[in-house]
């Protein structure tokens, strides 16, 4: 098959001051993009260190006509950038049949895009389809999720074995799948997307800036009828959180309790966000019983329920008030 037949794939690359590793994830693609219909699009997102001129020039010296950079012209978060590219469609002004969502500290195998790309093209049911993520060592990365819920937030929290036997089918992270399985939602660093999909829900949540969009768009289109599989035989390397830095953060950023509150409050409503904050509390308050007897977990990070409770209690103050002009849970 040549590059212009059959369905169409655009890549979305988000860059955020990782000009090295975004050409590395771009030189994997084309190879992974080898006979498959379509373009790359990498997406500069304000990066501020000279990443787009570096970024245009490298594409043009290298000669890769399949692969343009835009600028996004704001920092709008994981979402507002990927959407920018996507609203762009393909270089000739056409829409693709699936965007193909990579992060810029991942690098496709070379059957990876073609392996998304078959499984959905036979299974027309299926809108997202995402690869095995895995680190320099071959170890797996967390990519399939169950949704959140209550009762997922108190097992996260209390992290007891006989609590997680109980509540067995709410953990969020599943185990490894070995075989091709559905899944709730997954990691958006290796994904693909019918198009379809965001013509009929949406693209993504700009509100969230960064973590739970994907969350929100996949519980989106499982409500309109679409699945989603996760395919072990579409392998992707992963560095993770360079672009983030999460792997240097003592405590979480308020943006992740603004996303985690928003995806509860937009989904299920004020009342369950506000229990499902509880269920983690009491989650935490069984974590820390048990560490009277030692065995205890440690928080996801640093004064993690504190922040949480504070966070929690700001933003219904600031519902009842009126709230600053910036703040969106709804």
């Amino acid at each position: 098959m040549s590059a212009t037949d059959g369905p169409r794939v655009l890549t979305v690359v988000l860059n955020f001051r990782t000009p090295d590793l975004t050409l590395r994830a771009v030189e994997a693609t084309l190879k992974a993009m080898d006979g498959v219909a379509g373009a790359i699009t990498v997406v500069d997102n304000d990066s501020g260190d000279g990443s787009f001129e570096r970024l245009s020039q490298a594409v043009q010296a290298r000669g890769w006509d399949r692969v343009r950079v835009l600028a996004s012209g704001h920092n709008g978060g994981y979402g507002a950038g990927n959407n920018f590219g996507i609203r762009q469609g393909l270089p000739d002004g056409t829409r693709p049949d699936f965007v193909y969502i990579l992060n810029s500290d991942a690098f496709p195998e070379p059957a990876a895009v073609r392996e998304l790309l078959g499984h959905m093209e036979s299974h027309p049911d299926i809108g997202f389809a995402g690869s095995r993520i895995h680190g320099e060592d071959d170890a797996y990365h967390q990519t399939a999720f169950r949704f959140p819920g209550v009762f997922s937030e108190l097992e996260g929290a209390a992290c007891t074995g006989p609590i997680s036997r109980l509540l067995k089918n709410h953990v969020v992270a599943l185990p490894e799948p070995t075989d091709t399985q559905a899944v709730d939602w997954m990691a958006g660093a290796s994904l693909m997307v019918r198009q379809q999909v965001f013509d009929e829900v949406g693209l993504f949540d700009e509100a969230f800036f960064l973590y739970f969009e994907e969350t929100d768009l996949c519980l989106r289109a499982r409500r309109a009828g679409w699945g989603a599989v996760y395919l072990p035989s579409s392998r992707v390397m992963h560095i993770g959180s360079v672009s983030t830095g999460m792997k240097t953060w003592k405590r979480m950023p308020s943006f992740w309790f603004d996303s985690r509150l928003r995806y509860f409050v937009k989904n299920h409503g004020v009342t369950y966000a506000a229990v499902a904050t509880l269920a983690y509390a009491a989650g935490a308050m069984i974590s820390r019983l048990r560490s009277l007897a030692g065995g205890q977990r440690p928080e996801p990070a640093e004064h993690f329920l504190s922040d949480l409770l504070r966070h929690a209690l700001r933003s219904a103050w600031h519902r009842r008030v009126g709230g600053p002009s910036g703040t969106r849970y709804s």
